[in-house]
């Protein structure tokens, strides 16, 4: 019985989750092509809380823990370790104020309604994982245009999500091109925790009842000639994040 009501919440919760991004993918454009950017961003952020809420049918938990004060008028790199699709919606929308803009593989810049016009037209950067060498050509300009409007960078360095939890070593190459091209931003870690359960059976039917954990972690400033300190403090300063959240009663 317990089985059967999963697969019925998941069912309920793909027909929301679906018919939103359909609905929002011409919203949208609408926003896009008849006001601007910043219409665009509004409404991809009004998308982003309804996609939370429908995982509160699952009933999934989400605590985003950002207690430490950021200026909204710096660029940040937010670095994050990744585990599934679906800590993508608290970032958009707890980080807005930032205007965070993702680094992801060009694959989803089609094909997914809302997701990738938004990858296509909202700032973030696609690369082609196959063109290591122009994809951090790509990363170079994409730090530069950041720092001019001062807008800010998500990025997750693992390279791919990790299916058990476990944190995967960084693949450094474009966090580091990002920050030695972002030299006046703040870098802050961001640890995600039990975002992996989404993906234990391949996305269905959806677990219920998950406890998604996310903590903000003091800001670093670049210090020149520290990145490589840098960059070893960042993936231990989220390694031990994922393990503390991942215990039980823990955060």
């Amino acid at each position: 019985m317990k089985k059967l009501f999963r697969y019925l919440m998941s069912v309920i919760f793909y027909l929301c989750f679906g018919f939103f991004l359909v609905l929002f993918h011409g919203i949208q454009w609408i926003c896009f092509y008849a006001i601007g950017y910043q219409a665009q961003k509004n409404a991809v952020e009004i998308l982003n809380l309804f996609l939370l809420r429908f995982l509160n049918i699952l009933g999934t938990r989400i605590q985003f823990d950002h207690s430490h004060s950021l200026p909204t008028n710096r660029s940040i790199i937010f670095v994050a370790n990744h585990q599934s699709t679906y800590e993508v919606p608290p970032l958009i929308w707890y980080l807005r104020k930032h205007h965070p803009k993702f680094i992801s593989k060009k694959e989803l810049g089609k094909g997914i309604p809302s997701v990738s016009f938004n990858l296509r037209h909202g700032g973030a950067l696609l690369i082609d994982r196959k063109n290591p060498k122009k994809s951090i050509q790509a990363i170079q300009d994409f730090g530069k245009r950041l720092t001019e409007k001062k807008h800010s960078a998500i990025i997750f360095p693992e390279g791919t999500r990790s299916r058990d939890g476990k944190i995967k070593p960084f693949q450094k190459a474009g966090l580091s091109t990002l920050i030695e091209n972002m030299p006046d931003a703040l870098v802050v870690p961001i640890s995600i925790g039990n975002s992996w359960r989404f993906a234990e059976h391949n996305y269905f039917p959806m677990p219920l009842a998950v406890h998604l954990k996310l903590k903000v972690h003091p800001a670093l400033e670049i210090i020149p000639g520290e990145h490589e300190n840098l960059l070893q403090k960042i993936e231990t300063t989220i390694g031990e994040g994922v393990e503390i959240l991942q215990q039980k009663n823990k955060f």
